[in-house]
């Protein structure tokens, strides 16, 4: 009965995984503050100014192979919606081409809220100039300072938050080859 147990464990210890192949890591100068393997989820902004969030699949020779789910709700039969995953797509990109990792901030769109104050203070300003030019008795200065003040909080809002770590001064991606995948 030992003999069969041994070469039973023996088979399962070959398939068993004991390290991930390569990595990813962010840093913040010089000191580690995030790991991406195969497994992981990714969020980060691409060369042209996406905003993607994908499993990572695989990381090959310098690139992350990613997988992107989108799930949608969709009707029953019995007249319910539920979530379903509608469609995936495949992406490829080297570690290199990553402008941004993550988004500041929790789930909350702070650049949402940015464009509705900076869109409410200019309508505002817009309203208080039509209100100037056609009685101006009826004009409030204070309405027009506060509304163009709220635009410039708005602007300011947009322009400082929501962009993420941006790789680059404080940022940076090193790529850990543990594999040895060798490019052709």
């Amino acid at each position: 009965m030992k003999p069969l147990l041994f070469i039973v464990a023996a088979f399962i210890s070959l398939q068993a995984f004991c390290q991930s192949a390569d990595f990813i890591l962010l840093k913040k100068h010089d000191r580690t503050i995030g790991t991406y393997y195969k497994g992981n989820n990714i969020a980060f902004t691409n060369p042209q100014g996406s905003y993607i969030e994908a499993l990572i699949t695989d990381i090959k020779n310098d690139t992350l192979f990613l997988r992107q789910f989108i799930i949608r709700q969709v009707p029953t039969t019995l007249g319910v919606y539920m979530l379903d995953t509608v469609a995936s797509y495949r992406y490829q990109y080297n570690y290199k081409d990553i402008k941004a990792i993550g988004r500041d901030g929790g789930k909350f769109n702070v650049s949402g809220s940015a464009a509705a104050l900076m869109g409410g203070g200019a309508l505002l300003t817009v309203a208080s100039g039509v209100v100037y030019l056609a009685d101006r008795n009826k004009f409030s200065p204070q309405l027009m300072v506060s509304a163009m003040a709220l635009g410039g909080i708005g602007y300011l809002m947009a322009r400082l938050t929501g962009k993420g770590m941006i790789i680059g001064k404080k940022y940076s991606l090193v790529y850990v080859e543990v594999s040895n995948n060798k490019k052709p």
